[in-house]
């Protein structure tokens, strides 16, 4: 049984390596009373990754410092820990792999690569400026996946926004519509303070 339980550790170790996690933060860690809004239930719901076996997305929207990047690492540590493959990455960092490959006419192959784990996370979206050409790679991917593999976004703006943070609105307009078409969507409003969270709500 102990040779048992340390390969498997062997083995979370690994596949968290693979998935690019550098940091780990879990649910256990997450702490519910700094977003009470937050329907704890609905969020361990997420965890048992049956969205995964549906090819979903789900968004995590909302301000910086409200939880968005510890949750999304959350659930991709559940999903490692269910033997399911996952690949964790910024949206900056998988824009510059993307247009890398482009450049080296890898691009088809980066995108098969990216389209082989069960669960994609992309992190940050919002927080720094897409590179021209970048959304439209970014949708090559996206397409690639769509009803095909599970994603986990975290964005800090609204999908209104996403035109501006894209720097075009033809390719944000396509991205929502692959986006949110098998979706849930955890918007989290509210103030960064620990002692001061304002109301939330979950898209079902």
């Amino acid at each position: 049984m102990e040779e048992l339980t340390l390969r498997e550790s062997r083995r979370i170790k690994a596949a968290l390596m693979m998935a690019r996690l550098t940091t780990i933060k879990t649910l256990a860690g997450f702490d519910f009373a700094f977003q009470p809004s937050l329907d704890r239930d609905r969020i361990m719901a997420l965890a048992e990754l049956k969205f995964i076996e549906r090819a979903e997305v789900v968004h995590l929207l909302g301000p910086p410092g409200t939880g968005k990047s510890h949750l999304a690492t959350a659930l991709a540590v559940e999903a490692v820990k269910a033997a399911k493959s996952v690949y964790f990455s910024t949206l900056a960092d998988i824009i510059a792999s993307l247009a890398k490959a482009k450049r080296e006419g890898q691009l088809r192959e980066r995108i098969r690569y990216l389209c082989r784990a069960s669960l994609l996370v992309v992190d940050e979206i919002g927080y720094l400026p897409v590179v021209p050409g970048g959304g439209n790679l970014f949708f090559q991917l996206v397409n690639a996946r769509y009803e095909k593999g599970a994603m986990v976004l975290t964005s800090n703006r609204g999908f209104a926004e996403w035109g501006e943070v894209f720097g075009d609105p033809v390719v944000a307009t396509a991205l929502l519509d692959r986006l949110l078409h098998h979706a849930v969507v955890v918007q989290i409003e509210g103030s960064v303070n620990k002692y001061k969270a304002n109301r939330n709500t979950i898209y079902w």
